[in-house]
């Protein structure tokens, strides 16, 4: 049992996920810190009142504060992180793989054959290792070993 979980967390998957998840809490770190020390106060600046873009629902009670400004900053972190992963992670990993598959020779415009056109071209090969009197093969269409003594 302790070998299979040591093959699952050794898989390079499970390492790059945490390997991401390890970096992806660093970067939203900094990008917390960009929030707290550069957006919010520009934010509360533009709301133009001693709260910036929030008020006390129930004036007098702090604990009715709206604050639409951390809203707002949220909605910044959100698209700030998402834009970093896009281009720096998901816009290169498509790249990538696009490269291989060109490299590979497999082309996104040509559809995949059909069922039907793969067991035609079985067929054929087939038919064509089993006639009589062609090379490599007994009358009966079995194939010889040329290995064999």
């Amino acid at each position: 049992m302790l070998k299979g979980f040591k093959d699952f967390i050794m898989r390079g998957n499970v390492i790059d996920l945490a390997v991401g998840v390890v970096i992806g809490a660093a970067f939203t770190a900094i990008v917390t810190a960009f929030s707290d020390n550069i957006i919010n106060p520009l934010i509360a600046g533009l709301g133009g009142s001693e709260f910036g873009f929030g008020f006390n629902a129930i004036p007098g009670n702090d604990a009715t504060f709206l604050n639409f400004g951390a809203l707002l900053t949220a909605i910044i972190n959100f698209l700030l992180i998402a834009a970093v992963v896009y281009f720096f992670i998901v816009a290169p990993m498509n790249k990538l793989d696009e490269m291989q598959k060109r490299k590979r020779g497999i082309s996104e415009d040509e559809p995949a054959p059909t069922d039907t056109e793969l067991l035609t071209e079985i067929r054929d090969l087939l038919a064509g290792q089993s006639k009589p009197g062609s090379a490599g093969t007994t009358g009966t269409g079995s194939t010889i070993d040329p290995q064999l003594p």
